[in-house]
């Protein structure tokens, strides 16, 4: 692709080629276009001196909604989404007990696009089924100590049903902690209120997430700071539960103002505990503490698995020593949940040259899966006790349309129907799929393929599901588990491509759970009775669930290969009835301009929107992906001018759930 044309790819998404609307000229905007990083605060005060290159001081006091220039581009638009949990894929795994919280960094605190980035390099978290909580965490004491995560993440989270909550870091002195910080987050004002407490909460309220985790470790407080931090808990929380959102406490600090680990829930932390939604509990916790800890929870009418057991997993991630036993141990019930600080390892320990997408996957399915690969088989002799080992993934796959194109949230390239419409690598975390939660689980009386992630083609967005292997016998790889009604009307619909070998594919359809856990999904397998023609070498199928009736509990695809050995690659899956088009944005427009970095707004389509999409007009005719998201508002940066060219041309569109597209608005910026 000629290099003048490699715009930044902020995001992703995919649409059909649809005639264009009429324009909207943009008028030339009066102020310049600086792009839109993820927020940090201090609480009031801010540090002596200057702030370093590219890192903005502000004061979380001042904050205002009115005033914030970048929130449109950091609120959160995806709903939190229910779950449920199926029937557990081995007999290990349980539901009702232990759950997982995980601590991540996945930017620096300063300079964190708050839209995703023109690289693939990336801690594309796709795991959601095992967490219950994740926390965005960061701070610094030369940047900021009270961080919002940014919209893609709590976007993809959302789809996946699981809370994000933003930091509160009080760092230690060593760090450059400051008490007067912490005396600022917990001050009060002439009402007798604390002020920081109703702004933490209208932040996370405008920005769309769900909370906060608050870690107070700066040393030399006395008993009147930690009754001004224990009033200053108990009122986020009142204030946090009104707006449905929740707080969790770090053991840290202890009732008497001055910072000592615990590692267990004891009189030294027990009120912060029962201000708050859940606990901390620090890596100093042993088998002891743990059983005495969930005791006092039970004591105090308190689930014990509100209680996070710390393991630090940032130096060795699935190397990492740990007494398993005492957290969640075999035969027994669970003791506490499981707080994992630092997962994305699976990422940052990878050379900088071994950081390709695929890379990443298999160091991360490692670590949520095990050693085995396959959460229907654990490997009962891996030191690494992985969650699906012993905790019950859950689904939020419950309504129709349902449809997936395996889009990781990252990507070499962007494709659509098989075509690459943009060669920038990107990630952008919105625009990640519900992924199958099961990684991978694959039923076969013959010689077990290779089934992975691949990001060197795909049907739409970054990647597609590749299985490898002989199949020397049938082979069923199970995608998801789901709570998806039958209709007259309800048909599957696959998009594949067979890159070697002939294969036959058909749906696997189950419409009841598994006889128990571990056991295989009753399913059937709906007749393919016709093949679309191909499109760039896919193949789609449509298949009427016709005979079936009730509910989809699992979903899956069965081949069998007429000649091999076979690499096949499956780029989509849909359960839906009838389809509908979505409806177009309006008021698309640019914001801001500084040479060839533009802000562009619009006004949201009405009705049911997955996300928007960006593509650039060119004088040859052709059309370029710029980006995607699911908010209402993009930046773009380096764009250039094309030869005889004296206005850009850009194409909005509104993505439906099964990657439909609505018309577009096309909106110019005169260069």
């Amino acid at each position: 692709m000629n290099p003048t044309r490699r715009t930044v790819l902020v995001a992703a998404g995919a649409a059909a080629l649809l005639p264009s609307a009429p324009a909207l000229a943009a008028t030339r905007p009066k102020t310049g276009a600086t792009p839109p990083y993820a927020s940090y605060w201090y609480p009031d005060s801010l540090p002596s001196g200057t702030p370093g290159t590219g890192i903005t001081w502000r004061s979380l006091k001042s904050w205002r909604a009115a005033d914030d220039a970048d929130l449109a581009f950091n609120a959160a638009s995806v709903p939190l989404a229910a779950r449920f949990t199926p029937t557990p894929a081995n007999t290990t795994a349980r539901s009702g007990q232990a759950r997982i919280q995980a601590l991540v960094s996945f930017a620096p605190t300063s300079g964190n696009p708050s839209q995703g980035s023109a690289t693939a390099d990336y801690y594309a978290l796709t795991h959601w089924a095992y967490l219950d909580e994740l926390v965005f965490w960061g701070g610094s004491s030369g940047e900021g100590l009270i961080l919002a995560p940014n919209a893609p993440i709590v976007d993809a989270a959302h789809r996946n049903g699981v809370p994000v909550l933003g930091n509160i870091f009080l760092p230690p002195t060593a760090y450059g902690g400051q008490l007067q910080w912490t005396r600022d987050l917990v001050q009060k004002d002439a009402s007798g209120h604390c002020p920081l407490a109703a702004q933490l909460v209208a932040v996370a309220a405008a920005y769309g997430f769900d909370g906060w985790f608050v870690n107070a470790e700066t040393g030399g407080g006395n008993t009147a700071l930690g009754q001004a931090m224990l009033g200053f808990v108990k009122e986020l929380k009142a204030l946090a539960a009104a707006k449905g959102q929740r707080v969790t406490w770090y053991d840290a600090m202890t009732v008497n103002g001055t910072v000592g680990w615990q590692g267990a829930l004891n009189s030294q932390n027990q009120a912060f505990f029962q201000a708050a939604d859940a606990l901390f509990v620090d890596f100093r916790w042993s088998a002891g503490t743990l059983v005495s800890s969930g005791t006092k929870a039970d004591q105090l009418g308190r689930s014990r698995y509100q209680l996070w057991a710390g393991v630090d997993v940032e130096s060795n991630g699935s190397d990492t020593a740990v007494n398993w036993d005492a957290i969640v141990p075999s035969g027994q019930s669970h003791i506490t949940s499981i707080g994992f600080y630092r997962p994305e390892w699976t990422r940052n320990h990878l050379p900088a040259d071994q950081r390709a997408p695929e890379d990443f996957h298999a160091a991360d399915d490692r670590f949520w899966t095990g050693r085995s690969l396959d959460p229907s088989r654990p490997d009962p002799g891996d030191p690494w006790r992985a969650p699906a080992l012993s905790v019950a993934d859950r689904s939020t796959v419950a309504s129709l349309p349902f449809a997936t194109v395996f889009n990781t949230g990252h990507g070499l390239r962007w494709y659509e129907d098989g075509a690459v419409t943009s060669d920038t690598a990107w990630n952008h975390l919105g625009l990640q799929d519900r992924l199958p939660s099961r990684r991978w689980v694959v039923r076969t009386a013959g010689e077990r393929p290779a089934v992975t992630f691949d990001f060197a083609d795909a049907w739409r967005g970054g990647s597609s599901v590749l299985v490898d292997g002989a199949l020397d016998q049938p082979v069923v790889v199970d995608l998801y588990a789901s709570r998806l009604p039958i209709g007259g009307n309800t048909v599957v619909e696959l998009t594949y491509r067979t890159d070697a070998g002939a294969v036959h594919v058909e749906p696997a359809v189950a419409t009841a759970e598994p006889s128990g856990a571990g056991a295989t999904p009753p399913y059937t397998y709906p007749a393919v009775t016709s093949v679309g023609e191909g499109v760039n070498g896919w193949q789609t199928v449509t298949v009427p669930l016709t005979g079936l009736t009730g509910t989809v509990h699992a979903l899956g695809v069965r081949l069998t290969a007429t000649a091999g050995p076979v690499r096949w690659r499956l780029g989509g899956l849909a359960v839906r009835d009838a389809v509908t088009a979505p409806a177009a944005p309006s008021g698309g427009r640019v914001t801001a301009a500084t040479g060839g970095d533009l802000r562009l707004a619009w006004d949201a389509a009405p009705g049911t929107v997955r996300h928007y999409e960006l593509h650039r007009l060119l004088p040859d005719g052709t059309r370029h992906f710029l980006g995607g998201t699911c908010e209402r508002a993009f930046f773009l940066t380096g764009l250039q001018r094309e030869q005889g060219e004296s206005a850009a041309r850009f194409e909005l569109r509104a993505v439906g759930e099964l990657y439909n597209a609505s018309t577009p608005v096309t909106v110019t910026h005169t260069w």
